[in-house]
């Protein structure tokens, strides 16, 4: 349910297609995602998932959509 969650804000934000998007995708990498990205993304999820604010280090940890499934995973239960 995260996956898909996660999948459908990430296809609205960089404008692709939910389906393409995989846990090895990667927000650098396959996403061209550069930094107010991540922060409009992170937003984003903040909202959605009505968790706090993901810090500096949380954020620069996550480089695929694995990581930030675990990192929400770890959030909300």
């Amino acid at each position: 349910m995260i996956f898909e969650k996660v999948c459908q804000l990430i296809a609205e934000q960089f404008n692709v297609d939910a389906d393409s998007i995989t846990m090895e995708t990667s927000f650098e990498e396959d996403l061209n995602a550069d930094s107010v990205d991540i922060v409009d993304l992170s937003m984003a999820l903040e909202e959605e998932f009505e968790i706090d604010e993901m810090g500096e280090e949380d954020a620069s940890s996550i480089k695929t959509v694995g990581d930030l499934v675990r990192y929400l995973q770890g959030k909300v239960d």
